[in-house]
């Protein structure tokens, strides 16, 4: 059954989804809309490129998300980043240049590489890095930052290069939001998205998915007032436990199936805003889509891992090629093996057996 499955195809298909909906959504924005239109065309053309390599044997994902910095400012609660020590307080040691993570860039574009999400930390901590990131018009870049640090200088780089999306972390209403993020974090996001709305510029807004919020995070209620600021996109990021005492935040079979059938809803009846779930349901897409099958990760000091939930990396893009990194021993065996493709309990196979992965490394 899985070698019928063309994971190419399948990947994408989602990538034109997710175009297709974000140039219908930003229909009414003039600027934005231009942008989006010529970023399809480039969409379509690296989609040609991952294909032609697929033909010739070798995979390339459409995606890459890339931790640009260990530092951040919040602390918010089961924080899986500060769980992993992948976020700290300590002053950043080692961590990629802006030069580096330029050539990252660089390299993405040429093998085709459509999106790369930046995240961290708070990853508008690097200003340099972001700048970098906008010069390069053929990948989006959605940043998912906290917004506690957008300023005038930002709102001027994300009107000057269309290609920067802010995607703020937004946990539902003031409540839960200042609940898990601390208190007055609500207001300064409500007040960041009607200033960018002002500016005619486009958002989008990350949420946590637990078994806690799920219901209210899809409600009219809630996605209405989002949209009614010009929110343009919505990414659901399922709750993967980075604890035992967290675990039943984390959403099960019953409310995935809820999530499931909400995201079809809302892109028929919603259209005006782009609804992504991560990871989303991997049987659809024939496995997890972690491991370079669909996207990696790379750590803020240039680690490749397979996903920011299994923070276990071989080889480092200082040292060597994003192709070579997107190839590692660690990836290779994760994919070719079979691990990513097995039945599991909970949202996250990796974090689920992550025990398996650090005997992958260490073998």
């Amino acid at each position: 059954m899985h070698e019928e499955f063309d994971l190419q195809n399948y990947l994408t298909a989602g990538v034109e989804r997710i175009v297709t909906e974000a140039v219908k959504a930003t229909l009414k924005n003039p600027k934005e809309s231009t942008f989006m239109l010529k970023f399809a065309a480039a969409s379509r053309a690296a989609s040609k490129k991952r294909r032609k390599a697929e033909d010739n044997g070798e995979h390339i994902p459409p995606f890459i998300i890339a931790s640009i910095t260990s530092s951040c400012n919040l602390h918010c609660a089961g924080c899986y980043s500060r769980c992993n020590h992948a976020t700290v307080d300590s002053e950043p040691v080692k961590q990629l240049s802006d030069e580096e993570w330029q050539n990252v860039f660089d390299e993405a574009e040429d093998l085709g590489i459509s999106f790369i999400l930046l995240a961290g930390g708070e990853p508008m901590l690097r200003r340099g890095v972001i700048e970098a990131a906008g010069k390069r018009q053929n990948i989006l870049f959605p940043i998912f930052t906290n917004g506690t640090y957008l300023d005038e200088r930002y709102l001027e780089l994300f009107s000057n290069f269309r290609n920067l999306i802010p995607i703020m972390s937004i946990e539902g209403d003031r409540q839960r939001t200042d609940e898990r993020r601390g208190k007055g974090i609500y207001d300064k996001l409500i007040s960041n998205m009607d200033e960018i709305k002002k500016r005619g510029l486009v958002f989008g807004a990350s949420v946590t998915v637990t078994t806690k919020n799920y219901k209210e995070v899809t409600s009219q209620e809630f996605l209405g007032s989002l949209s009614e600021r010009g929110c343009k996109a919505v990414i659901f990021v399922e709750y993967v436990p980075v604890t035992a005492e967290s675990k039943e935040l984390a959403p099960g079979d019953a409310e995935r199936e809820f999530m499931q059938a909400e995201m079809k809803r809302l892109r028929e009846t919603h259209p005006e805003m782009v609804y992504i779930s991560f990871p989303g349901d991997e049987k659809s897409s024939g496995g997890c889509v972690a491991a370079g099958r669909g996207f990696f990760h790379i750590n803020s000091h240039g680690g490749a891992e397979p996903c920011p939930f299994s923070p276990y990396s071989d080889i480092n893009v200082r040292d060597s090629s994003l192709r070579e990194a997107m190839n590692s021993p660690l990836f290779m065996k994760l994919r070719d093996e079979g691990y990513l493709l097995e039945d599991h309990e909970g949202g996250c196979i990796l974090y689920e057996k992550r025990e398996l992965v650090e005997q992958l490394i260490n073998a």
